[in-house]
């Protein structure tokens, strides 16, 4: 047992002492329970482990985590944490965020996070909705989900976030819902413990701007079948789905990005004296 094990976690360690406002049966809730529990598990310690997000609901977790915590803009969190996890191989860096911060603004920065393949975990609270601005259809949004804002729905087709990233060369895919932690814990630990880009989706309901989200505990299926490690099968997979299959459903393995950087050519306080006045 190395020293980062010796010590026992509860997922207690792990939380801190802001409490969430979220709003009552917010799914973000039990994610957060899954995250801690996941990170209890591990038996990483906190100082070890960073916890980036961006704008949005969920985005709010590395408040409440006494993780090194970083809430960084709307859709740049997955460059914040790459340059993090390049600049610190050592920590475990694990990225935080919704379906608006994510796939929206936050698109172009998804997909070139798949195709580098640095290692750090993506979890992404999907409720379909922007929740904390009042209920806009997101990227992820049904094209017939009709509200105050879109009579008769948008007619947009949906984001599929699993498919694209599995085709932007992303090397470990799952699917949560978030009203199990306990599933969650695990595929979180999973994520995390896989030397490459993980990306989960949660399945996280918005009970006050989409109350019909409360049937997603009936819709959701656990996958009866092994994860693909062909890309193609995958894509088959992922394109046919329901969209509320749960568990991990693609893995393989390709080397993860970390540039050699090499020793260091200056002290701190060589840099000091490049910004003196």
């Amino acid at each position: 047992m190395n020293e980062q094990t010796a010590r026992a976690f509860i997922p207690k360690d792990f939380k801190s002492d802001v409490k969430p406002v979220w709003c009552p049966g917010c799914g973000d809730f039990p994610v957060l329970l899954g995250l801690t529990k996941a990170l209890a598990q591990l038996g990483r310690n906190p100082e070890d482990i960073a916890v980036i997000s961006g704008i949005g609901c969920s985005s709010r977790i590395p408040a409440y985590t006494c993780c090194y915590g970083f809430h960084g803009v709307h859709g740049r969190s997955l460059a914040l944490a790459a340059g993090l996890k390049v600049a610190r191989p050592d920590l475990t860096v694990i990225v935080a965020g919704g379906d608006g911060d994510g796939y929206s603004i936050g698109g172009n920065h998804f997909i070139h996070a798949c195709r580098r393949n640095v290692d750090m975990t993506y979890i992404v609270m999907d409720n379909r909705v922007y929740g904390m601005t009042k209920g806009q259809p997101s990227p992820t949004t049904e094209p017939d989900w009709s509200s105050k804002l879109t009579p008769g729905g948008t007619g947009v087709r949906s984001f599929t976030p699993l498919g694209i990233a599995l085709a932007a060369g992303a090397t470990f895919l799952a699917r949560a819902f978030g009203g199990d932690s306990n599933a969650t814990a695990k595929l979180l630990c999973e994520a995390i413990e896989h030397p490459g880009f993980a990306f989960v989706e949660v399945l996280s309901p918005c009970i006050i701007y989409r109350p019909e989200q409360r049937e997603w505990k009936n819709m959701v299926h656990a996958t009866d079948e092994d994860p693909a490690a062909d890309r193609a099968l995958a894509g088959q997979q992922l394109l046919s789905d329901d969209g509320f299959t749960t568990g991990l459903l693609f893995r393989t393995e390709y080397p993860a990005y970390g540039p050699d950087v090499g020793n260091p050519t200056a002290t701190i306080a060589d840099i000091e004296k490049e910004f003196a006045v």
